[in-house]
């Protein structure tokens, strides 16, 4: 999409933010379909708060069985079992996770970051869970057992990625294919997102022992490049790989990912002429709207949340699938900043977090999906 194409969502009013912060539905900014117009099946109608005092939770993950999810704490390397009602348990914590050293150019982008559990996952016959973590001077792909009720056993799988700042990457996610996707980011090290020899910068492919998938368009472990700071994986139903990215000083963007793609950065941001080069599919400017964190989909409706835009946008996925259609927003500065989010399986809901409020002041949002409830009749006037 090109940048005069951008929507850019107006901020919600004090009373909007209020009312949503009380569970009400603030109305979204420039998109949204008008009065009487029909609302997309997969359009968010209702939030409330699931679960309050957490710690700048980073990424929700649900079990194979959709009943509980798997939350990480990027400042605390807790990870916690939760409920469909909202109620947690600590599962434990990763060992050797480091958030930000002293000394060096570390910034702060470090701890835990995401999560996959094992698609067949039991708790019994199958206890593997895998997270990405940056230590004291790399980040890590690692694996731990997790029986339902403690986790153990850590080992490491692939290290030996750049840690620095803020641009680690950090989703983990198993594919339909079966393999682990994991994304780096350049580590405030801008040509290590176009060496193909180096790790950072890239979407990564992976099998459950960190070794190379079989088919990967380079033989290695790399999947695609030049990506500076890729936060979240999506797939939809057809299969394919939406990721998003938080760029630099001009354009974040959402990507359509092919194997082998090269999607440019540092030498494009945003969309580009440049020949070799893969462009977006959407971009905004970091201070309007932007800075996107994770992604999910729904009824092919992307759904992405950001930091700095304080907003949820859906973007609804065209019917040839490799196209997006008007960028809506939602909840407009009325939680801060957002970061985790997760299609809850078998209903139509989102989970979603919110992050940097504080130390123990975030806190898990549920977005219902679907049309919006009629208006409750009012009973005639009547004198006297």
């Amino acid at each position: 999409m090109s940048p005069d194409r951008r929507v850019v969502a107006a901020a919600v009013t004090a009373a909007g933010a209020a009312l949503a912060l009380c569970g009400a539905h603030p109305a979204p900014a420039v998109g949204h379909p008008g009065p009487g117009a029909p609302r997309a099946a997969a359009e968010p109608s209702a939030v409330s708060v699931l679960s309050e005092r957490w710690n700048r939770p980073w990424t929700v993950t649900f079990l194979p069985d959709g009943q509980k999810a798997l939350v990480t704490e990027r400042h605390s390397a807790a990870v916690w079992t939760v409920a469909r009602d909202g109620s947690r348990t600590k599962a434990g914590e990763v060992p050797a996770t480091v958030f930000a050293p002293t000394g060096g150019d570390f910034g702060e982008g470090g701890g835990l970051l995401g999560v996959a559990p094992s698609p067949t996952w039991n708790g019994t016959t199958d206890q593997d869970v895998y997270f990405v973590h940056t230590a004291a001077s790399e980040t890590r792909v690692v694996r731990m057992r997790y029986d339902g009720t403690s986790l153990g056993d850590y080992q490491v799988l692939l290290g030996g990625i750049a840690r620095g700042g803020d641009h680690n990457g950090g989703k983990i996610a198993f594919g339909p294919d079966g393999y682990l996707y994991v994304s780096t980011g350049d580590a405030r090290n801008k040509p290590l997102a176009q060496d193909p020899d180096s790790l950072n910068g890239k979407i990564l492919r992976l099998t459950t022992s960190g070794a190379a998938a079989p088919g990967n368009p380079f033989g290695t472990r790399v999947y695609s490049l030049g990506h500076r700071n890729p936060e979240g994986f999506a797939w939809d139903a057809r299969g394919r790989l939406w990721e998003t990215e938080i760029g630099d000083s001009t354009w974040d963007e959402v990507n359509l990912i092919s194997p082998g793609a090269n999607y440019g950065w540092p030498t494009c941001e945003g969309t580009c002429t440049t020949p070799g080069m893969t462009n977006p599919l959407h971009v905004w400017h970091p201070a309007e709207g932007g800075v996107p964190a994770q992604a999910a989909i729904a009824d092919d409706v992307l759904y992405v949340s950001t930091l700095r835009g304080e907003r949820l946008w859906a973007l609804p996925i065209d019917a040839t699938g490799t196209g997006l259609g008007t960028a809506v927003a939602y909840y407009t500065g009325a939680y801060g900043r957002l970061r985790a989010l997760a299609k809850v399986p078998g209903a139509d809901e989102l989970w979603l977090g919110t992050s940097d409020r504080g130390t123990d002041k975030d806190s898990l949002l549920k977005v219902t999906l679907g049309p919006a409830p009629a208006p409750a009749p009012q009973a005639p006037l009547t004198e006297g």
